[in-house]
Formats: structure tokens, C-alpha cells, sequence
């Protein structure tokens, strides 16, 4: 998941022009609809979640295309971040190979990447080789992909029954949904400054602006509109496994969700036949019936969820022999690829959340026993039997800025106005038994065995992973606001630091950044692992200058520097790994030999990420999580919060031992705050 960090995006504003003209129309019912509802002061009726002034998509095609970097550029870039990672003799090595690159091979795959791109203008040079990447590769989705984040709890205990807190969440998200369809769904808009920009009077000015001109006109407010281009995906969408390359498929008209419990999966309408939200008690009541139907069954002895847990070559070869009987054919296609989202209801037997112990249900809600999930859904509402919510989502679709957008949104609906509370479990209306169907897949003994198979694989994967969780209260974003650092830095440096003391090395480490400024923007890689954060770590554990807290402030401040440097770059699209992966791809589907940068020994360690990291920083997330992305790395999801910091941190067991690393964490905390204090 992506952080948003436009950074000095209004210098860069008027570089890359678009042309073109947007028609965007709505059905004048919606219109109706809307107005209705801000005539009676009201900012959303019960269909819409939001009606917008400005339209959903009002910026998407003037929005600047994602620039391509200076090959001379991604090769400095790609050296400074490889220099720390290298002996001298090895980054000598490494300068003659790149330097060779951009003399030799870089011109024209970069003159080959241009004119792709410039016959592509209606996207941006990285968005087809990134979904391939994510669809081409074969691992299990679990683990390997699928992130988590788990909601704040709903102190009330009236909203957090299960049934309840489920039903809210469904709610809350085809409201959202059906906002996004009819274009009321407010503009995705980062704000520089709030205050001036995220107004009434900016949004009258952004109607009044024609289409094809008013991303340029929101940045003279310091309010930049990002891509949107993801979100359409949300919801009715399902990965597909197939041989070599999944695929994505969708249906946004779709007016049912699947609900599995116990393995079991039932399909549960909640749109009418005019595409409009049932009611708040009959949607309730569905779910109820959820579960007084699959009391009357046993736990599903053969869980097809599983499936979506195997590796992906694995999982095309069993989908093809269970489609080949008609009966499972359209329950798979129609009820569950179709699905406009999951809903996995747990029961008394799994994992609950408790404060002192988070990880039980961390591990359970990320990867799980997975019999009661469907890992191929865009997204997947997760609920403990205690009420504990989480969403669960694939990952080749989108990035977390559209997930993040409808987490916040369904999380801040919920708890300030919710449609149902536990008294309304005791009027519920009488449901039509064809609105919740159960799914009676036929299965035979090959589908019976490769169930087996796949969940023996699968159980020992989860078996393998180690998870350790470090909350700690002496660093928050308000300290460093006193002190004028940056958080973000702070927390990557301390990574560093960690990393360093309980393993004597620096390696590859991961940031990612949104690059949602910009048309189709997906993310770039910003490289924490730097020579500056290098020199404050040799300098802090010199016994000689540990205690020149002066010296060591005075690096501090020159990490932080340079981190928002690099993040500022990576945000408008000026970092390398993107770039670099681009280059590889071209000379791949242009049969080009494949230049010997990419089989050096930088390129392979710079892209061996042993440490992943992914901020997730919002009001809503109670916590969040995803598995490394090397079976001897470190997967650390964090965040700093106004009054404490965190990170949630997995491993496996046969490589990086998290547990030291969280260990080394907690130490390194300890003496960046002693050096904070000290140099007052």
C-alpha cells in the first residue's frame, strides 16, 4: 500500500500538458436524487453515500501523464541507492555496468519505451507491464500478496454484534459503490491546504471549470486531484487463475454479494431488480438468515476457498476440472466471480482480537486456515465472531489510495451514522428465500483431493510464519512535529538502525509511493536504505561518538532531508525502479538481448527487498499487515499516530528472524528519542 506525497507537485504543474475533452453524463434521476437531498439538508440519501458537486471523474482526463525519467537520471538514481549495499569493489564493478548501460543499450530501449508510450497516451507507460507482473506471477495470493487491515473497534457494544457491524459495513459500501457508478462520489483530491481549498467555493469553481482544464485550474488552490482510474475495480471484480497469466474479470452491474461461513458460500442479493439498495432490515435480516441456514449444515467438508490459496498454475488446472461440470460452471462464474464483493463471516471457534495479543488474529484475518475465504475477490469484508471487521483485498487490480479512500469512508459512516443497531435483530422482516441461495458445488474425488492437497500446502506456509507486533508509546507524530522531523523518515531510519544491529548489514528495503498524481499512476519505489542512513547508523554504534548527540542530531536531520527528497521524486514520478523495470520490459517484448545490468549483482540486491515496508496511517486502522516478499525477508507494516508508533512485523521461520528484528526495533527507538532529547 502507497502513501500520498505530491510534495512539490505545483512546481512541476504546468510541465506535461493534456489535451482532450471529457463528456461525462448522469441519469437526470440521480441528478434528481441529489438535489432533493442538499435542498432538505441533507448531504446523502440512503441510495448515495456522497453527492457530489463536482463529478467522480470531473479531473480524470486532464490529469498530466506520468512522466518517463532521464535515462541519465535512473542511472545516478540507481547508483546512490545501490551504494550502500555494496563493498567499494563492488559498486567499481557497478559503475563501469551502468555506465556502459546508458551508453549502449538504455538509448534505445528508452527511444522504444517512448514511442510505445506515446501511441499509448490514454495511460501511462508502466500500467500494462505492472499488471502483468502481478498477473503473470505464479505464487499464492495469500502471503505473497493479499495485504490487511483490520478497522478501529466500535466502542458501542450495540453496533459491534456481528450481524450488525457486517451489515453496516455492507451498507456503507454499496452506498459508496453506487455514488462511484453515478459519478456522486466526491473527486479523490490531495489538499495542501485544507482550509482554503477543501471548500464549498472550491467546489463551485471546479464545476464551473470545463472538464478537459480543471486538474490544471485545481492546482492555482494548492489542491491536486489524483487518478481514479482504480476504483471502478472495486467491487464485481475476480482474478481469474489461468495458465501463465491470470485475468481480470468483471461485472459492475452485479446485485449480489457471496457471504461464506464455515467454508460454506451463499450468494445474497442486496441490490433490487432496478439496481437500488434493499433496505437497511432486509439486508440485516439476509445475513441473519446466513447463519440460521448454515447452523442447519455442517462446516463445508470440501472448502473450495481453499483454492484460491494455491499457487496459481495449481489453482487453473482445478477451476478447469470443476467448471467442466455445468452445475459448478454457473456458480462459479455467475454467483461468485460476479459477486460485487465477499463477506466472510467467522465464528466462535476462530481468533477474536484482544489488545494485549493482537497476533492470533492478525495471522488468522492475513492468510488464516483460508476455508473460509475467497482470496481471488478485489475485496473481501472480514468479521470475527466478537465483531472485529478487517478487509482482505487483491492486489493486481489496485493500490491502497483506492482501497485506503473506501476504508476510511465505510469506517466513518459506521460509527457516526449507522443504519442498524442489536434492536433491530428483533424485528426483522420476512425474507424471500431466493435472495440467499446457497452454493451446492458437485465434487468429485479429483476435487476432493486437490482440496487437500492445497490446504495441507497452505496450512504449512501459514504454519511457517512468524509474527511479532511492537506498539510504542514514547515516539508520535506530535513529538516530531515539536521537533521538527519527520515522521515517516523517522520511522525508516529507525528500520535501518534495527536491521543493522541485530543483523550487521544493510539491505534492500521497499517504500512505496503513490504516484496517483498522474494519469494511470501506480507507485514508484522509494529506496530508505541510503548512504546518509548508513552514516548515522556506523556513527551511533562508534563507540567513540554514540554520545555526540549534537553530531548524531545533525545526521537526523540530514536522513530526514533527503528522505523527503526521495519521496518527493519518487511521488512525481522521478525515481528509477520504475523506470529501470520498464527498460527490461522493453527489451523483453522486443526479443533485445537483456543488458547485463539487470543480471548484476546491485540490480539483484537493490530488488531483493528483504525489508517491505507499507505505512498505514489513517483513523480507521486499528492494525494492518502483509507478508514479506522474500522467504528470508520482512514484511513491516507501520504507522505513527498522535500519541504512539507501531509496527506489525512477519517473517518465516526458516529465514529473518522478526522477532530480533522487533526486538532491535524497540532498541532503536530508544536511542533516536534519547538523541531527540539530548540535543534540545
Amino acid at each position: 500500500m502507497a502513501k500520498i506525497m505530491p510534495g512539490q507537485l505545483a512546481k512541476n504543474k504546468l510541465t506535461i500538458l493534456l489535451k482532450g475533452k471529457l463528456a461525462a453524463t448522469y441519469p437526470n434521476v440521480v441528478k434528481l436524487r441529489c438535489l432533493a437531498t442538499q435542498r432538505s439538508g441533507y448531504s446523502d440519501n440512503y441510495q448515495y453515500m456522497q453527492c457530489s458537486k463536482v463529478p467522480t471523474m470531473h479531473f480524470q482526463k486532464s490529469l498530466p501523464r506520468l512522466p518517463i525519467p532521464e535515462v541519465e537520471k535512473s542511472c545516478e538514481r540507481f547508483l546512490k541507492a545501490t551504494q550502500p549495499l555494496l563493498s567499494p569493489a563492488q559498486y567499481a564493478d557497478t559503475e563501469k555496468i551502468v555506465q556502459s548501460f546508458k551508453q549502449q543499450e538504455a538509448p534505445e530501449l528508452n527511444s522504444l519505451l517512448k514511442a510505445k508510450d506515446e501511441a499509448n497516451k490514454h495511460t501511462s507507460y508502466i500500467s500494462e507491464p505492472w499488471f502483468d507482473m502481478y498477473l503473470k506471477d505464479r505464487v499464492p495470493l495469500p502471503l505473497n500478496y493479499n495485504p490487511l487491515m483490520v478497522f478501529n473497534s466500535d466502542s458501542r457494544p450495540e453496533y459491534h454484534h456481528q450481524l450488525i457491524r457486517g451489515a453496516n459495513l455492507i451498507i456503507s459500501s454499496l452506498r459508496y459503490w453506487r455514488s462511484l457508478l453515478d459519478g456522486q462520489l466526491e473527486p479523490e483530491v490531495f489538499h495542501m491546504n485544507p482550509k482554503k481549498s477543501d471548500t464549498e467555493s472550491y467546489r463551485q469553481w471546479m464545476r464551473l471549470t470545463p472538464q478537459f482544464v480543471a486538474t490544471y485550474v485545481s492546482y492555482a488552490f494548492k489542491a491536486y486531484p489524483l487518478d481514479m482510474s482504480q476504483y471502478e475495480r472495486l467491487f464485481g471484480t475476480s482474478r481469474i487463475p489461468e495458465a501463465v497469466k491470470d485475468r481480470l474479470v468483471q461485472n459492475p452491474k452485479s446485485k449480489h454479494i457471496i457471504v461464506m461461513r464455515r467454508g460454506n458460500i451463499y450468494a445474497v442479493d442486496v441490490l433490487d431488480s432496478q439496481g437500488n439498495i434493499e433496505s437497511s432490515k432486509e439486508i440485516l435480516g439476509r445475513l441473519n438468515m446466513v447463519v440460521k441456514l448454515d447452523e442447519s449444515k455442517k462446516s463445508a467438508e470440501v472448502p473450495l476457498g481453499i483454492l484460491t490459496a494455491a499457487n496459481r498454475n495449481e489453482w487453473a488446472e482445478i477451476r478447469k476440472h470443476l467448471i467442466s461440470h455445468q452445475v459448478n460452471n454457473d456458480l462459479l462464474t455467475n454467483q461468485i466471480d460476479n459477486a460485487l464483493f465477499c463477506v466472510c463471516l467467522d465464528t466462535p471457534e476462530d481468533p477474536v482480537y484482544s489488545e494485549n495479543d493482537p497476533i492470533p488474529l492478525l495471522k488468522h484475518f492475513l492468510a488464516g486456515k483460508a476455508t473460509n475465504r475467497w482470496f481471488d475477490k478485489s475485496v473481501s469484508l472480514l468479521l470475527g465472531s466478537d465483531g472485529t471487521a478487517a478487509i482482505n483485498f487483491e492486489h493486481s487490480w489496485g493500490d491502497g489510495v483506492a482501497v485506503l479512500r473506501y476504508f476510511n469512508e465505510i469506517y466513518k459512516e459506521t460509527v457516526s451514522k449507522p443504519f442498524l443497531s442489536t434492536q433491530d435483530l428483533q424485528s426483522l422482516p420476512k425474507i424471500d428465500s431466493s435472495k440467499v441461495r446457497y452454493l451446492s458445488f458437485a465434487i468429485d474425488d479429483k476435487l476432493r483431493a486437490g482440496v487437500t492437497n492445497v490446504q495441507r500446502k497452505h496450512n504449512d506456509n501459514v504454519e511457517s510464519l512468524n509474527t511479532s507486533f511492537l506498539r510504542y508509546p514514547h515516539l508520535s507524530k506530535e513529538i516530531c512535529k515539536r521537533h521538527r522531523l519527520s515522521p515517516d523518515s523517522i520511522m525508516q531510519l529507525s528500520f535501518q538502525l534495527a536491521f543493522r544491529q541485530a543483523f550487521n548489514k544493510y539491505v534492500g528495503t521497499y517504500e512505496s509511493c503513490s504516484t496517483a498524481a498522474f494519469k494511470h499512476g501506480r507507485t514508484e519505489t522509494m529506496r530508505p536504505c541510503t548512504n546518509k542512513t548508513k552514516e548515522f547508523c556506523e556513527t551511533l554504534l562508534n563507540p567513540n561518538s554514540q554520545n555526540d548527540f549534537k553530531r548524531l542530531r545533525t545526521l537526523i536531520d540530514q536522513c530526514s532531508t533527503y528522505h523527503g527528497q526521495l519521496t518527493k521524486e519518487a511521488a512525481m514520478g522521478q525515481g528509477f525502479d520504475r523506470h529501470l523495470f520498464a527498460l527490461r520490459h522493453m527489451a523483453q517484448i522486443n526479443d533485445r538481448p537483456l543488458p547485463l545490468l539487470y543480471n548484476s549483482e546491485a540490480y539483484k540486491l537493490i530488488n531483493y527487498n528483504i525489508i517491505s515496508t507499507s505505512t498505514l496511517g489513517s483513523e480507521a486502522l486499528l492494525l494492518g499487515a502483509f507478508g514479506p516478499v522474500v522467504r528470508d525477508g520482512l514484511g513491516v507494516g507501520y504507522s505513527m499516530k498522535s500519541d504512539m508508533c507501531g509496527a506489525f512485523v512477519t517473517s518465516y521461520k526458516d529465514g529473518c528472524n522478526g522477532r530480533e528484528f522487533t526486538n532491535s526495533l524497540e532498541k532503536a527507538f530508544d536511542r533516536i528519542c534519547k538523541i531527540i532529547a539530548e540535543s534540545k
